[in-house]
């Protein structure tokens, strides 16, 4: 049986309630929020991955052919991901800051549409896919100028088309990449990579610490569009619920917090944050 418009009603009703009752929230968003933006998401209803996990930071590392890979599928991804816009989500939950009810935003998602639709104390947990790094020397450059060094390494892989996926990628299973050039460090030749926190790598210590310090001063946390499944957004929730801080959840199926919130809305992001005016 699907919910009626009544219920759907009366659990915005409570989301608001909530939001209200708690003047510093702690805020922690994830791919629901951006799925609207046209970029997908990871799991389904159930938590479980809907296409083949990401690439681990030890392969990427350590394969130049996982390296070539990537970076092909990210050649293609990125026409559209890079011109990605806020959508109803991201604009709901900067006007939540603007109006005071929001002390940091603590995001999983590496595509910087908070900061776009005008949200400031965010916190990118896992890093920001619009810069790449040197592994090397620490150089950094914008992906947009690597973006150009790779079209122009690679012009034939410019023309494809393909399906979107999670992080700024493409699939393009079935091809063969062992001929794709990726441009090393302009400054050492180093290997480069997406300023991003892969599967198998630490998130930086002082971003946890900068977020562990906004949620010991918040009085109540507030979970969007994230299910919660990896530990280093998990851990958040956890935390919360030790200091004995109510918890709140906008998602579209089972969070990892499930036992430990205190509401859960089941709507999409915009929807059950469509009463923020």
């Amino acid at each position: 049986m699907g919910t009626t418009a009544a219920e759907v009603e009366r659990d915005r009703a409570r989301l608001r309630e909530f939001v209200e009752a708690h003047p510093r929230l702690f805020v922690l968003t994830g791919a629901g929020c951006s799925t609207d933006s046209g970029i997908p998401d990871y799991r389904d209803t159930n938590g479980g991955w809907k296409r083949p996990q990401p690439v681990t930071y030890q392969a990427f590392m350590g394969e130049k052919a996982t390296r070539q890979r990537y970076w092909a599928r990210s050649l293609v991804g990125w026409r559209r991901f890079g011109r990605a816009q806020p959508n109803a989500t991201h604009r709901a939950l900067a006007r939540l800051e603007q109006q005071g009810r929001i002390a940091t935003l603590l995001t999983q998602n590496v595509d910087g549409l908070h900061q776009a639709a005008g949200h400031r104390n965010v916190i990118d947990l896992h890093g920001r896919l619009d810069e790449v790094r040197c592994m090397g020397c620490d150089a950094r450059l914008p992906r947009n100028a690597f973006q150009q060094a790779l079209v122009e390494r690679n012009p034939s892989w410019a023309l494809l088309d393909a399906g979107d996926a999670p992080d700024g990628d493409a699939d393009l299973e079935g091809r063969d990449f062992s001929r794709f050039d990726v441009p090393p460090c302009p400054a050492c030749g180093g290997i480069l990579k997406p300023d991003v926190v892969f599967f198998g790598e630490n998130v930086p210590r002082h971003r946890v610490d900068a977020a562990v310090t906004s949620l010991n001063e918040a009085d109540a946390m507030l979970v969007v569009g994230s299910s919660l499944m990896v530990f280093s957004g998990y851990r958040f929730a956890a935390a919360a619920a030790r200091e004995g801080k109510p918890i709140a959840a906008v998602n579209l199926g089972k969070t990892r917090a499930d036992p430990l919130l205190s509401l859960k809305i089941e709507q999409s992001c915009a929807e059950a944050l469509s009463f923020v005016s």
